[in-house]
């Protein structure tokens, strides 16, 4: 069994097929000053506040769950996994935490171990887990649906955390900070594309606190069309069947349910609803949660 299938099984999986002298070897108490940080870290922001209470944890209860290293340059250890523990153990002010070494594990199969020991633990940022499963698509040329399956995810789940990193650079940030939660994010990607109105709804729903619900209805009212209490100068005749504003608003709620794209087509007081499935397992997906 590789070290990545048992990789967030603990220290019996990892070393499940190690003698007793090979065990002693590679799980052992470490100098935390021997240990690298990984270059391919993808968690970029860490709570202070929460490392505080990790630490606080540690200097109680000391690091149950070892770090993955690899042997690096001179006596040194370079991390694979585990940076929030080696943060707060610093913290904690600990000489040393226990380890295990991963010698097999070469450059390529070293990122691979740390993005998906970060994505298991779930306590990356939106935005850092988008740029993990697009850093596990492009450098090891996977698919959504393979992604998924190393993950634990659906694939459905990958396609709509990668939309995030359509969203400009600024916005992304908001997001990573945790100024605007991933709900607005998905809402904000319906008018990327208008640069203006995209910060003008991203302002209001700061400077306002704006409700998920209230930034889809604001993102909804098309930016030319007059409020309720606005003149207009002549009569406006009433179409047949539903109005567009309470379909589009109706096509926001179910995308945001269903996480794929809503079209409500309207043919007189009839109509069709269109639901756009991207494969059999998205089908799948689908269907379940219609019948739930």
């Amino acid at each position: 069994m590789s070290d990545k299938a048992v990789l967030g099984r603990g220290v019996a999986a990892l070393l499940s097929n190690a003698d007793e002298a090979e065990r002693e070897d590679r799980y052992f108490l470490c100098d935390i000053d021997k240990i690298q940080a990984n270059p391919n870290q993808p968690r970029v922001f860490f709570d202070a506040e929460k490392l505080q209470e990790l630490a606080a944890s540690i200097r109680e209860k000391g690091v149950i769950q070892p770090l993955l290293v690899t042997r690096g340059p001179g006596n040194q250890y370079t991390l694979i996994a585990g940076e929030r523990r080696l943060r707060a153990a610093k913290l904690a002010e600990l000489e040393e935490v226990p380890v295990i070494l991963l010698d097999r594990a070469g450059q390529d199969e070293s990122l691979e171990l740390a993005l998906i020991e970060n994505i298991q633990r779930q306590d990356l940022n939106p935005i850092e887990e988008a740029q993990a499963y697009a850093r596990l698509m492009e450098d090891f040329q996977l698919t959504q649906e393979e992604v998924g399956r190393k993950v634990g995810r659906q694939r459905s789940t990958i396609a709509n955390a990668l939309r995030l990193l359509a969203l400009p650079s600024a916005i992304q940030q908001d997001v990573a900070m945790g100024a605007l939660s991933e709900g607005h994010a998905r809402v904000l990607l319906r008018v990327k594309d208008d640069t203006e109105r995209l910060q003008s709804v991203r302002d209001k729903i700061l400077n306002e606190g704006l409700s998920v619900r209230a930034a889809e209805r604001l993102c909804a009212r098309h930016p030319g069309l007059p409020t309720k209490n606005a003149s207009s100068g002549s009569a406006t005749a009433v179409q047949a069947g539903l109005p567009a504003s309470y379909c589009q608003d109706l096509s926001i709620q179910l995308a945001n349910h269903l996480h794929s794209r809503i079209r409500i087509v309207q043919q007189g007081q009839r109509g069709r609803l269109e639901i756009e499935y991207y494969s059999r397992d998205d089908l799948d997906r689908l269907v379940g949660l219609i019948l739930e």
